[in-house]
């Protein structure tokens, strides 16, 4: 039984450093995600109002602000440059 308690104590740090990584990499992740949308949004061919909206909602809830100009603003904005 104290061997395997040594054992889980030995392999706590590990996990710890395993878990830490994880973690930095999704913040990371979100900070690309986050910075990349702005970009994206900043370069885009939208009006300046529209433009606003957009960054505005970004800064109001970073991941759902981001994941969204992604999935639909971009394709949007591209969609509405064709017809111009």
């Amino acid at each position: 039984m104290q061997a395997q308690l040594a054992h889980q104590m030995a392999l706590a740090p590990v996990g710890n450093i395993v878990i830490g990584g994880m973690a930095a990499s999704a913040i990371v992740g979100c900070l690309v995600l986050f910075f990349g949308a702005l970009l994206s949004i900043v370069r885009s061919d939208l009006t300046g109002g529209m433009k606003l909206v957009w960054i505005v909602f970004a800064l109001a809830a970073p991941f759902l602000g981001c994941l969204l100009w992604f999935l639909v603003g971009r394709r949007d904005s591209q969609r509405r440059a064709g017809i111009a």
